[in-house]
Parts: structure tokens; C-alpha cells; sequence
């Protein structure tokens, strides 16, 4: 008989340094409790973060992990899923390691569309670095680094993406756990690469964009008249909208991911037998000349 796991199976004896009530709590929880409701295991699991207070993550779900570099989660994360397709990768990060020091590799990664998962989880400010401005602050935000008012117009991520070449676009809200495991559940069966934005509160710094506040903001698109995800013009009217932000599924579309493109073998390279090595580095050859 399998063994069923639970959602205690992928927790780490390590401690948090989170702050009480950040919403990356909430996206840990929603993420332990989806790879146990898909029957995942551990070892069959690799998480790949970034830094920032969102990159710790990776050091407390029990999997294969990697805690990089600012805004390098996801060519490692690549660099996993081409090495061994077996495995289900998801990388995470924050808002800043996402949208800004880590913007390139985001946009290549949609175009490639390798099949792993990425959870971006946005609180709008930087909180690991005391609370400045982030990509996603709106204007006028007002921290120890832009007493005036941040001047700048935050960037939509998932618009980005969609534009990238995203084939698989969501995003949720901490504070709703039932929700946030529906959507991941949903993005790490996306064959392709998936991205999850996630509202997740930063209560130390960010005092604007509250749980509170949140709440009076989102509106599910499930509830939206005639609204169809695999629609993208009617994904960036949705995701451009100015009155309330969108949650749940806004885009998602079928195309051939990098590994089936990629001429590598399914098989991992430690799994290869060594007498085959020299036929395929023949073939590889070939196809490339």
C-alpha cells in the first residue's frame, strides 16, 4: 500500500525568522498542503528560491532545495528540470528578487517555457532590507529611501508575463488558504512553466497594503461574467484593470515545453547508461550542425 503523506511530511525542522503574520506563512502552508494533496514526496521534489525574506522559504519545505543567489532562481531551477525531468521544480522568490534584479531571466524563462512553477510572492515593498520602495510599490509610496514618495509607477508582473509568453498565469491571496492550494495544485500540473503571484502582506514595513486592505482590493474572476482563461486579450484586460486586482487562473494555453524541445535525453544524465554517451554525443552533433 502507498504511503500518504501530509502536509507535516514536507515541514523542516528548521525554525522561521519570519516576522508573526507575514503572508509568506500563509504561502509555505497552501504550498506543503498542495504537493500533499498530489501524492508528491520529497525526493521527487526540488525547490530553488532566491533572497530576500521570501528566498528562506526553500529551507523550510522538506525537498531537494537551493537557496541562490538575488534574482537567480530560475535558470537554476532550469538548469534542474533539463538535468532531470523526473523531478517537479518550483522556484520562489519575492516581488524585487523577481521583478527587478531577477527581471531578465524572468521574461527568458516565459519564453522558453521550461515545466516548473514559480511563486512570486509580492508584498510591494523590501522588507529583508528594512522596507524600501520594491518594483511593485505604487507611486507615492513612502519609505526611509523615498521620503517624498516612491516616483515611480509600479510594474504588473503578470502583465509582463502574459506579454513574455507566459502559458500559464495566476495569482492568490495569503490570507485565502483553499484558494492558494487550488491554484498551485493547478500550476505544478501545468505542463510548462507556470507563475503564481501571490498577495502575501509584509505587516513590519508595508502599512498600506494590508490584510485589510487586500480584502477591500481583490476580486476572483471566478465571479467575472463570460471571463474565459485561455482568452488572452480578454487575460490583459483583466490583469490591466484598475478597480480591483484580479485572483484565480487568468491565463493559461498548450505549447511545447524547453525539455521536449531541448534534444536532451529524458533520461538523467546519471541514469544513462555510459556505453550510450558517445552515440548520443554523436547524434547531438549532428542535429546541431
Amino acid at each position: 500500500m502507498a504511503t500518504v503523506l501530509t502536509p507535516k511530511d514536507f515541514a523542516t525542522a528548521t525554525a522561521s525568522w519570519w516576522c508573526p503574520g507575514c503572508g509568506d506563512y500563509g504561502v509555505l502552508a497552501a504550498l506543503k498542503q498542495a504537493l500533499a494533496e498530489l501524492r508528491l514526496v520529497p525526493k521527487d521534489v526540488a525547490f530553488v528560491s532566491g533572497i530576500g525574506c521570501s528566498g528562506k522559504i526553500s529551507g523550510y519545505l522538506h525537498s531537494y532545495a537551493f537557496h541562490g543567489v538575488h534574482g537567480r532562481a530560475l535558470p537554476v531551477a532550469t538548469a534542474v528540470k533539463l538535468a532531470n525531468r523526473d523531478l517537479t521544480v518550483i522556484a520562489a522568490g519575492g516581488d524585487g528578487d523577481g521583478y527587478a534584479i531577477g527581471a531578465g531571466h524572468f521574461i527568458h524563462a516565459l519564453r522558453r517555457n521550461p515545466d516548473i512553477t514559480y511563486v512570486v510572492m509580492d508584498n510591494q515593498t523590501y522588507g529583508l532590507t528594512k522596507g524600501q520602495s520594491s518594483p511593485t510599490s505604487s507611486t507615492g509610496y513612502v519609505t526611509g529611501t523615498s521620503p517624498g514618495g516612491h516616483p515611480e509607477a509600479p510594474i504588473n508582473g503578470l502583465s509582463l508575463a502574459l506579454a513574455a509568453g507566459g502559458t500559464f498565469l495566476a495569482r492568490g491571496f495569503s490570507a485565502q488558504p483553499k484558494a492558494l492550494v487550488a491554484l498551485l495544485k493547478s500550476a505544478i500540473q501545468h505542463c510548462g512553466f507556470s507563475v503564481v503571484e501571490v498577495m502575501s502582506p509584509c505587516v513590519t514595513y508595508n502599512k498600506i497594503n494590508t490584510y485589510a486592505w487586500f480584502k477591500e482590493n481583490v476580486t476572483d474572476v471566478a465571479t467575472v461574467s463570460g471571463f474565459d482563461p485561455t482568452d488572452r486579450v480578454r487575460a490583459f484586460e483583466m490583469l490591466n484593470r484598475r478597480d480591483k486586482i484580479p485572483l484565480g487562473v487568468l491565463y493559461t494555453e498548450e505549447r511545447a515545453t524547453l525539455e521536449e524541445l531541448s534534444h536532451i535525453p529524458d533520461r538523467p544524465v546519471t541514469q544513462t547508461p555510459i556505453t550510450g554517451l558517445r552515440d548520443r554525443y554523436l547524434e547531438l552533433q549532428k542535429a546541431y550542425r
